[in-house]
């Protein structure tokens, strides 16, 4: 009984793509979350107004995470531990509509809860990983670890429901 209650709530609270022809899959919705580097977080303002911020992101697709960090502080921070729920949008440009200005994209919309991350080494980790996104440069990314760790905050996004959809602008 407890589990049909929880599959309904789930139904319920996360609609799908409603252009069915639009939808994304899920192997394809993962991919544009590993391959883009940044999207925007929203999460619930303490004055009740939605809060958005653009991050760079790692995405695990094998403990389906999505990871960021930032500094230890601040609104954002206070916004998160009053309230952990979120959505996260990543859009990828795919291409140009031939003699006319609209452009066709790919977008993927997360929902989900935010948790933070203790533990030094998976810090230390997910930084790196993170950090290749942008440069391959071992030494320079060893330096701004070690240089920033205790001052890094790591948390994540634990996935709850996901959708990706192609969008055609007009």
């Amino acid at each position: 009984m407890q589990l049909i209650i929880i599959i309904l709530l789930v139904v319920v609270m996360f609609k799908e793509v409603s252009r069915i022809k639009q939808r994304l899959d899920l192997t394809e919705s993962n991919k544009i979350l590993s391959d883009t580097v940044r999207g925007t977080l929203a999460v619930n303002g303490l004055d009740g107004y939605p809060y958005a911020m653009t991050f760079n992101h790692y995405f695990s697709k094998d403990e389906n995470r999505i990871y960021f960090h930032g500094g230890k502080n601040g609104y954002k921070m206070d916004c998160i531990k009053k309230d952990n729920r979120c959505s996260y949008t990543v859009i990828m440009e795919t291409s140009k509509l031939e003699n006319h200005w609209a452009k066709v994209f790919k977008r993927v919309i997360v929902f989900g809860e935010i948790h933070f991350v203790d533990d030094k080494n998976k810090i230390k980790e997910i930084s790196r990983l993170l950090s290749y996104k942008f440069t391959n440069d071992d030494n320079y990314i060893n330096d701004e670890i070690n240089k920033f760790i205790e001052a890094t905050s790591l948390f994540y996004i634990d996935i709850k429901h996901l959708t990706g959809k192609i969008v055609t602008e007009k």
